[in-house]
């Protein structure tokens, strides 16, 4: 009969989120990951199996408990402070983080992809649902007349997908809030309602 576990494994594992997260996939040894987490290296090993298999759950679990999370809260309001409340929380987390850790998702993308075609796929897959998030949100905004429809909505979206991964690695070097803001507000400008080109030549 196994022996039951000796330690809470939520607890274990959101220790080693803050551990990856502080120090990056490449920086991290399985040395760090057991005293960050309170365990043996061999308790490590059977409750989660290798550092790139940790990595790959403590990841999952970032990303329910702060994306999917925040997508789900922003959802339930109108399209553009869908998008206007997700860019809020995001400078707010940015600005309030003195370790200057980022994303740990973008983080993800600069540490560990170019080595790791599996880790590409994961973050890639986050990013669209990140980008289809915007995209629902500008799509409803245009049918509402509350966002332009002069740019197409799969740009729109896109283009606020490009800002949230400036914002992010750029806060980690320069955490200045009149930059940050000064750059989301700018990119804002794109939701300003036009009179579309083809509305005013069959004027």
């Amino acid at each position: 009969m196994a022996r039951p576990r000796e330690f809470d494994e939520a607890e274990a594992l959101d220790a080693a989120i803050q551990c990856f997260w502080s120090r990056g996939y490449e920086a991290t040894s399985v040395r760090d990951l057991a005293a960050s987490m309170g365990i043996t290296g061999a308790s490590l090993y059977n409750a989660f199996g290798d550092k790139r298999s940790l990595y790959e759950k403590a990841l999952a679990l970032y990303v329910d408990t702060s994306v999917a999370d925040r997508i789900l809260r922003c959802e339930g309001q109108g399209p553009r402070q869908a998008i206007e409340g997700f860019f809020a929380e995001i400078l707010e987390r940015s600005l309030g983080d003195p370790q200057r850790r980022g994303c740990m998702l973008v983080n993800a993308a600069l540490d560990v992809l170019p080595q790791d075609p599996r880790f590409q796929g994961i973050v890639a897959g986050v990013l669209r649902q990140i980008e289809s998030f915007f995209l629902r949100a500008v799509e409803a905004g245009q049918i509402e007349g509350t966002i332009t429809r002069s740019v197409p909505a799969t740009d729109v979206a896109q283009h606020l997908l490009g800002v949230l991964m400036g914002v992010r690695v750029l806060a980690r070097v320069r955490p200045e809030r009149a930059l940050l803001e000064g750059i989301v507000r700018t990119a804002f400008t794109i939701f300003n309602r036009t009179e579309d080109r083809s509305e005013r030549v069959g004027s």
